[in-house]
């Protein structure tokens, strides 16, 4: 367990891995381009903004801050972006890009959201960085909370498309993602607790297990159904109904005690 209280920030000096700088580059070229004087803030977030991508097992995840809301033209250059870049770098899986205006992510009801996401998660590549506007933040409730109290709603959506899902690959892919969801969120349930911020799924399911021992054969599914193990439609679906219930109360309980 950590004693610190501030979390870590990324290190903005850090080079990105030699395999994902193309892919970087070009990306900053597409938006600063596309969106003209609307641009405000480039940044990264997720493995690559870690250094810590997998060649061709990893997808690029990109903020964009604007001034303004997206035109019917700006939508169209996002689709444009994840279709080229699909086909041009098999480095990576595919490319997320999330947009929030400036306005609403340097307002009060941003700080845990925006705020958090910046400051901790982030890393600056073009543009203002805005997330020195932000002092740091210390584990918390609030923090883990507003990241994850949607987790009965993506186990909605993800149960669905395992369901409906044609063929085997197709349900792969759900799956790791709901898996990737459900322990990243099994630690934010502790994270107050455990006074630190984790990523990577497969270490935020092992201390997760060290204040709830008793879910570790639940924990160990989830693992190899982020793995991309071929498992049953219907054990895949009887896993996310078990514990995914299970993860919904527990935030319901913690938000019931500590509100």
């Amino acid at each position: 367990m950590s004693t610190n209280t501030a979390l870590p920030v990324i290190d903005p000096k850090a080079p990105f891995q030699a395999e994902f700088q193309p892919v970087i580059d070009d990306l900053k070229r597409y938006l600063i381009s596309g969106l003209g004087k609307n641009l405000q803030s480039i940044y990264l977030f997720g493995s690559v903004a870690r250094k810590k991508a997998r060649i061709a097992r990893s997808n690029i995840d990109v903020v964009v801050l604007t001034h303004q809301a997206l035109s019917s033209k700006d939508a169209s250059l996002v689709k444009t972006i994840k279709w080229r870049f699909a086909r041009e770098y098999p480095q990576i899986t595919g490319v997320s890009l999330q947009f929030g205006e400036i306005g609403e992510v340097l307002s009060l009801e941003g700080i845990f959201t925006w705020g958090f996401m910046l400051r901790h998660c982030c890393v600056c590549i073009h543009g203002e960085d805005v997330s020195d506007r932000f002092g740091e933040f210390e584990p918390s409730w609030e923090i883990a909370k507003q990241w994850n109290m949607d987790v009965e709603e993506w186990l909605t959506i993800y149960r669905n498309k395992i369901a409906k899902a044609e063929n085997l690959a197709e349900q792969i892919k759900a799956q790791q993602v709901i898996a990737k969801k459900l322990l990243r969120a099994s630690y934010s349930l502790i994270m107050y607790r455990d006074k630190n911020w984790i990523e990577n799924p497969i270490e935020c399911g092992k201390v997760f297990l060290t204040y709830y021992p008793k879910k570790k054969v639940e924990i160990q599914r989830l693992v190899v159904l982020l793995s991309g193990k071929p498992v049953p439609k219907r054990s895949v679906i009887g896993i996310l109904d078990d514990y995914g219930k299970w993860l919904v109360k527990a935030y319901q309980r913690t938000e019931f005690r500590i509100g």
